[in-house]
């Protein structure tokens, strides 16, 4: 059974993902991962680490954006070779 699992970042304390997690949960995103005032350029981010401790194999990764994730052109190849 596929689970969609969707992962949401803002790199200030003061912003809002209210708009990220909403678009990712009307995708059918059942379980969404946030980190608040986190940069992309960090791979150790809590609830990326807690987002990737969750996955299963068959779930689904959703995020709005690629740079949600990764940085830079390398760490987002590297993290979608990690994922798949």
């Amino acid at each position: 059974m596929t689970n969609l699992v969707g992962y949401a970042r803002v790199s200030k304390r003061d912003q809002n993902p209210a708009a990220q997690e909403a678009e990712l949960r009307a995708a059918g995103a059942a379980r969404v991962f946030v980190d608040h005032g986190e940069s992309s350029r960090v791979a150790e981010r809590p609830q990326w680490l807690a987002c990737l401790d969750y996955l299963r194999e068959g779930d689904t990764l959703i995020v709005r954006r690629l740079d949600r994730i990764a940085g830079s052109e390398t760490m987002a190849i590297q993290t979608i070779s990690e994922l798949h």
